[in-house]
């Protein structure tokens, strides 16, 4: 999990406000906020008896996306999809991809939208993967893209999706 020291750095030890979080048992949040309505905002919600790190947040306001890392443990919790008027959180799954997105955020920098996903391969597999990717003339992340689009639109995983959601 992202520790307080990186996000300090991320946040250019900038610290706009600061008050208990009451998720979580008793938390305290940081924030860094650029001041802009079309800036961004940047914040930590961590505890502050064992500096323990609950949840990382960095929000996009000029393109309205909203993306947050939650500690492993606490991915359960009932947390508010919603992150602020008609915009939802997007649940990220690894550290780096947080805070890739965060920093360039903060710099004003355009950043991959797409969500990162870990994935824990043994070798004999990763080097199946390897070689169809290469068969297919394909960098192996792009085929493991493909392979996993075609696993989901396959199940029918996709079209239940758009029918929850309602969308066309």
């Amino acid at each position: 999990m992202i520790t307080l020291k990186e996000w300090m750095e991320v946040a250019n030890y900038r610290i706009t406000e600061g008050g208990d979080y009451f998720a979580y048992g008793g938390a305290y949040a940081l924030t860094s906020w650029s001041g802009d309505q079309d800036g961004y905002s940047i914040e930590i919600i961590f505890s502050p008896r064992t500096q323990e790190v609950y949840e990382v947040q960095a929000c996009d306001y000029k393109h309205n996306r909203a993306y947050r890392l939650v500690h492993g443990d606490y991915r359960d919790e009932k947390l508010n999809e919603e992150a602020w008027d008609d915009v939802n959180w997007i649940d990220l799954e690894s550290d780096d991809d947080w805070l890739q997105k965060a920093l360039a955020i903060v710099a004003g920098e355009d950043y991959d939208t797409r969500v990162t996903i870990p994935l824990d391969l043994p070798e004999a597999e990763l080097m199946v993967l390897f070689k169809q990717a290469h068969a297919e003339d394909m960098t192996f992340n792009d085929f493991v893209e493909k392979v996993l689009r075609e696993a989901l639109a396959d199940s029918g995983f996709i079209e239940r999706l758009k029918e929850q959601h309602d969308v066309a």
